[in-house]
């Protein structure tokens, strides 16, 4: 795997990310540190690649065992360290998950398996951070429940 970053030049903090598979991402800063706030910061990508990884898990183990999965989504509350480096601290990763019949035991199995084998980013990140989770389930017949 491979990306190259690109610096904007001498008038802010903008960067251009270009993947080995062609895609391009853009990175800014604060105005306080030198930034014009004309992207997402480097960490919240980082936030952004972890949340997909995971989501991306849930929806194959999911399918993977025929349930009738139909939509997905992940938000992720994270907290850094006050002294540099500002690594992550805790990240707390709310799962919505909705589909007809969704058996709870299912969805969470798939969330458990992502955090637990298959997801390399929240593994990286579990070296310093607390990882929690909690989903939510929605029947496309209108009812949802949750967990903590």
């Amino acid at each position: 795997m491979e990306v190259k970053i690109d610096w904007g030049g001498p008038d802010g903090m903008l960067f251009v990310a270009q993947t080995g598979t062609g895609h391009i991402a853009a990175m800014d800063g604060a105005p306080d540190g030198g930034g014009h706030n004309l992207a997402p910061r480097p960490m919240e990508l980082l936030l952004v690649g972890t949340g997909g990884c995971t989501a991306y898990d849930v929806v194959l183990i999911l399918k993977r065992g025929r349930h009738a999965i139909v939509g997905c989504s992940v938000k992720l509350i994270a907290e850094r360290a006050e002294v540099d480096p500002k690594v992550f601290t805790k990240i707390h990763f709310v799962f919505t998950v909705t589909g007809r019949n969704l058996p709870r035991a299912a969805v969470e199995r798939a969330i458990a398996l992502s955090h637990e084998k298959y997801c390399s980013a929240s593994a990286m990140l579990a070296h310093t951070a607390a990882i929690t989770w909690a989903a939510e389930i929605v029947d496309t017949g209108g009812s949802a429940t949750e967990t903590a």
